[in-house]
């Protein structure tokens, strides 16, 4: 077990740096760039000695007169020897100032939606396989498709809808209007608990009934298979016998999708959180994109691909630990 770890450590490395490159190539590759747009709109206001010695301070301090991987290793550099992701230049500020504000409630967001899709996935899994073809296998299959079907941003703009027309109050936000410039305290950290279980839901809605349908259709195979026939036929109580063997090969999917569920939640749904008004990285990220900040946006998928790796790292120890065929085949 520890070979394999140590060879699971030693591969993230090589995929790291490998993932860094291919993060700057991609964000130098729309036309133009932010401090070309920043120049037309001084020229455009009429500050056109300023746009031209802002442009050529930015220039000299970035490098952006340099070819891509000159950039690139300025960058990467920065980041690995000084913790320094460069400054932004739609904001003005540096990127690890923006990140510190909104990564942690990020994080937090995603690993309590991790935390309910689990939660609520698993036993209406175990009960759709077990009961499989009943009224309630039929009801939660229903709910599951529409969970599948229905992107997160519509169910967020229904739920605002509904709050505001039959209870007059936003969902919107992680705070309440008199806590969101104020200091933390007690107060604040019970606001915060008070709104995280809004989008806690929507986001979870999409993976929630993906997993239901997983654990359903894994369970069903394991239930059919001889050894399950052969324990029932030796009088292995049912609730001993399922727990024991077909449900603990079944939740091979469950941790098999930490590698993808956090970061996707990270970075990959900015529209829900444009709709509910989050401070989370999402829009941070839609915005840096729409602006061509490239610090900004290439730190932000460059944490969300490490986290990727991350992720596919406590899934393949996680496998590991529940499947010893894993083990034993690596």
């Amino acid at each position: 077990m520890l070979q394999y770890i140590m060879r699971r450590v030693l591969i993230l490395i090589p995929t790291i740096w490998i993932i860094s490159v291919i993060t700057f190539v991609i964000i130098q590759l729309p036309p133009g760039d932010y401090l070309t747009t920043l120049q037309a709109q001084l020229a455009a206001q009429g500050d056109g000695s300023l746009g031209a010695a802002q442009l050529e301070r930015l220039t000299q301090r970035y490098g952006l007169d340099q070819p891509w991987y000159v950039q690139y290793w300025m960058w990467f550099s920065n980041i690995i020897f000084n913790g320094d992701f460069g400054e932004s230049f739609d904001y003005g500020r540096t990127v690890s100032s923006l990140l510190g504000e909104r990564l942690p409630l990020t994080i937090l967001l995603s690993v309590l939606t991790l935390l309910f899709i689990w939660a609520v996935s698993f036993p209406i899994g175990v009960y759709s396989a077990i009961r499989q073809y009943s009224a309630g296998d039929y009801a939660f299959t229903f709910l599951g498709y529409v969970g599948l079907a229905v992107p997160n941003f519509l169910i967020a703009l229904v739920l605002m809808w509904l709050s505001l027309t039959y209870f007059g109050q936003s969902v919107g936000g992680l705070f309440s209007p008199e806590f969101r410039d104020a200091p933390w305290s007690l107060a604040r950290v019970g606001d915060l608990l008070a709104h995280l279980w809004i989008p806690v839901v929507i986001w979870g809605t999409a993976g929630t009934a993906a997993n239901i349908r997983i654990l359903r259709a894994n369970l069903l195979d394991e239930l059919r298979k001889p050894y399950v026939v052969a324990a029932r036929a030796r009088g292995v109580p049912r609730t001993k016998m399922l727990i024991k063997y077909p449900v603990r090969v079944a939740l091979n999917p469950f941790f098999s999708t930490i590698g993808w569920i956090l970061p996707g939640l990270i970075a990959a749904d900015a529209i829900t959180s444009q709709v509910l008004n989050l401070n989370t990285t999402g829009p941070l990220l839609l915005r840096a994109l729409m602006a061509q900040d490239m610090y900004l946006a290439g730190s932000v998928l460059l944490i969300s691909a490490v986290l990727v790796v991350i992720g596919t790292l406590i899934s393949d120890l996680a496998l590991a630990w529940l499947d010893p065929r894993v083990r034993f085949r690596y």
